[in-house]
C-alpha cells in the first residue's frame, strides 16, 4: 500500500511538473525557444559526430562541433572537409542534421505529432507561426503537411537526376552522393563530399540546373509554394503581395548578378561561352539562395565581383524557406523606404501596397542588428586570427550570418576562439538575425498582430 501511494505521488509530482513546463513555454517567447530548440540539436549532433566510428581518422572536438553547427544551421561552412574526414554514419548524422536545420526541427516533430494525433498542441502550432511567419489565416497543421510532402518530392526527384548524372560522370558511390547532394541542395546547406565542391562539374548544363533548381525552390519559401500551389488548385489564379515580391525581387538577383560576373571577372570571361554563362549564374545564384556550392575557386574571383556576391549574399533568401540572410523581404521594405523618403511620400509604398509601420520596423532592426554583428564579428576575427585579410575576413562573417557556406579559403585555418566565433553568427543566421536579437533580450516583448496583405519577415 505505501508503494501504491508513493507511486501516484510520483506520477501526480511529474505531471504537474509537465503541465508547469509547457505553461512556462507557452508564456515563452517564440524567439527563446527556436535557438534553444535548434541549441539543443547543435550539441546533439556534436556528441553523434565526436563517436569514434564517426570519422575516419582524428577529427578534433572544436571542428566536430563546428561541423555539427554548420550542418543544423544550413550554412555549409566546414573546417574539415567531410567525404575524406567522416565515415558512413558520420556523413549521415550530417544529412539528417541538414534536413533537420532545413525543414525545421519543428516542421519534422509536429509532422510526427500530427501522424499520431492529428491535432497541434497549442504549443505547437505557436512555434510554427514564430518559425514560418505564418498569417493568421494559415492553419499551421496544413502548413506543416505540405511542406513535409513538398521537401520529400523535391528531394527524390533531385537526387533521381543527380544518379543519373554522377554515374554518367564516373563518380563512386553514385546513389548516396546523389542523395546527400539533393539534401544538401533543397535545404541550401551547401555541403559536398566533394573536396572542391562541384567545380569538376562548370560545364555540366544537366548537374547546374538540377542543383539550382533544388537551390531555388528551397530558398523562395513554402509560403511561395503553398500560394503558387493553392492557385493551381482553385477556380481564379491570384498570387499574394508577398509572393509577387520574392518572385520579382529574386528574379532580379538572378539577372543582374548573372549579367555583372559574366562581364566583369576575368576568370568566368575566360571560360568558353556556355560554361561561362553557367558560372555566372550559378555564382550569383549560389549567393543568392545561400546554398554556397561553387564551380569556380571563390579566392579567385575579383574583388569587383566580391562586392556583388557580399550585397547578394548579405540580402539572401526568402522567409520561410531554407535560405538565410536579412531576406528579400527585408530588402524590399528598405527599399521602399528610401523611395518614399527620396519622393517625400508620407506613407511607404510598394508595388503600390502601403507595408504596415510594424513591418519597417522589423525591417530596420534586422538590418541594423546585422550591421552590428558584422562590425563586431570582423573587429574579433583581427584579433583572433590577423593573418588573414581584411576582404577575406569580411566575406566569411557574411557568409556566416547569412548561413551561405561560401569561402575564399580561410575556414579550416581559423584559430579556435575564430573558429567559436564563427559558430556563434551561423546560429544568429539560422534562427533569424532579428529573432536572434530577439531571443537574447532580457525581457519578452508583445509583439502587434499584424495585417494579413503585408510583407513576411
Amino acid at each position: 500500500m505505501p508503494t501504491e501511494t508513493s507511486g501516484r505521488k510520483k506520477r501526480s509530482f511529474l505531471s504537474n511538473l509537465w503541465r508547469g513546463t509547457r505553461l512556462a513555454m507557452l508564456r515563452t517567447n517564440p524567439a527563446k525557444l527556436l535557438v534553444v530548440g535548434y541549441v539543443g540539436y547543435m550539441l546533439a549532433g556534436w556528441l553523434l559526430l565526436s563517436l569514434p566510428f564517426a570519422h575516419e581518422g582524428p577529427v578534433a572536438a572544436i571542428d566536430n562541433f563546428f561541423t555539427a553547427v554548420s550542418a543544423v544551421s544550413t550554412t555549409g561552412l566546414v573546417t574539415v572537409d567531410p567525404g575524406s574526414n567522416y565515415s558512413f554514419f558520420g556523413e549521415l548524422i550530417i544529412l539528417l542534421l541538414i534536413q533537420v536545420g532545413g525543414v525545421g526541427y519543428m516542421t519534422i516533430g509536429s509532422f510526427a505529432v500530427m501522424a499520431t494525433a492529428h491535432k497541434l498542441s497549442p504549443l505547437r502550432e505557436k512555434m510554427a507561426r514564430a518559425a514560418f511567419a505564418l498569417p493568421k489565416d494559415l492553419k499551421p497543421g496544413h502548413f506543416i503537411l505540405t511542406v513535409v510532402i513538398f521537401t520529400l518530392v523535391c528531394e527524390a526527384i533531385g537526387a533521381l537526376a543527380l544518379y543519373f548524372i554522377f554515374a554518367g560522370a564516373g563518380q563512386e558511390d553514385a546513389v548516396w552522393s546523389a542523395i546527400f547532394h539533393a539534401v544538401s541542395a533543397f535545404c541550401t546547406a551547401g555541403f559536398s563530399l566533394n573536396p572542391n565542391s562541384f567545380e569538376a562539374y562548370s560545364g555540366d548544363v544537366g548537374l547546374n540546373v538540377v542543383i539550382s533548381a533544388l537551390s531555388l525552390l528551397g530558398a523562395m519559401g513554402f509560403l511561395v509554394i503553398h500560394d503558387v500551389w493553392r492557385n493551381f488548385t482553385s477556380a481564379a489564379f491570384h498570387l499574394g503581395f508577398t509572393t509577387k515580391v520574392i518572385l520579382r525581387i529574386t528574379g532580379a538577383f538572378l539577372f543582374i548578378g548573372t549579367l555583372v560576373l559574366f562581364v566583369a571577372d576575368p576568370g568566368i570571361a575566360a571560360l568558353q561561352p556556355t560554361e561561362r554563362l553557367l558560372a555566372a549564374f550559378f555564382q550569383t545564384m549560389t549567393a543568392t539562395t545561400t546554398v554556397g556550392f561553387n564551380t569556380v575557386p571563390i579566392g579567385a574571383l575579383s574583388m569587383s565581383v566580391l562586392m556583388v556576391l557580399f550585397v547578394l549574399m548579405a540580402i539572401g533568401a526568402s522567409p520561410s524557406g531554407t535560405g538565410g540572410g536579412l531576406k528579400t523581404t527585408t530588402f524590399a521594405a528598405l527599399l521602399a523606404i528610401m523611395r518614399s523618403t527620396l519622393k517625400q511620400r508620407s506613407r511607404v509604398r510598394f508595388f503600390k501596397r502601403p507595408i504596415a509601420a510594424s513591418r519597417l520596423q522589423a525591417a530596420g532592426a534586422s538590418a541594423v542588428y546585422f550591421i552590428v554583428l558584422l562590425a563586431i564579428a570582423v573587429f574579433l576575427l583581427g584579433l583572433t586570427d590577423p593573418q588573414f585579410a581584411f576582404d577575406r575576413v569580411v566575406f566569411e562573417v557574411i557568409s556566416a550570418l547569412g548561413t551561405v557556406g561560401l569561402s575564399m579559403g580561410i575556414t579550416g585555418d581559423l584559430s579556435s576562439l575564430g573558429k567559436l566565433i564563427i559558430i556563434v553568427l551561423m546560429t544568429a543566421g539560422r534562427v533569424g538575425i532579428l529573432t536572434f536579437g530577439i531571443a537574447i533580450a532580457m525581457h519578452d516583448e508583445t509583439r502587434a498582430e499584424e495585417e494579413d496583405n503585408e510583407l513576411l519577415f
